[in-house]
């Protein structure tokens, strides 16, 4: 499992070939010990937990990096390295 980014304690990271649970494009996210996977479309938390803080945190830079996160979606459904990603500054 890749990890694209991390910022303020919060781990980025998608799976290869990740699309038949949850069947959208999404993001695991880990704080602390919260875990959640998000999805990249609507920014909503799809399973697990998030801090609210932090939740807005990453739904913040996931509506920034919107198009990076959809690329890198392609690449890992295909088995691909996805590209890293910048943090949120």
């Amino acid at each position: 499992m890749p990890t694209i980014s991390m910022f303020y304690g919060i781990i980025v990271q998608m799976f290869f070939a990740d699309d038949a649970k949850h069947h959208e494009p999404h993001i695991h996210v880990r704080y602390q010990s919260d875990k959640a996977v998000i999805s990249i479309l609507s920014g909503e938390i799809l399973a697990g937990t998030m801090d609210k803080k932090k939740l807005k945190l990453i739904q913040a830079w996931a509506e920034i990096h919107y198009e990076d996160l959809l690329a890198d979606w392609e690449l890992v459904c295909n088995y691909e390295l996805p590209f890293k990603i910048k943090p949120l500054d």
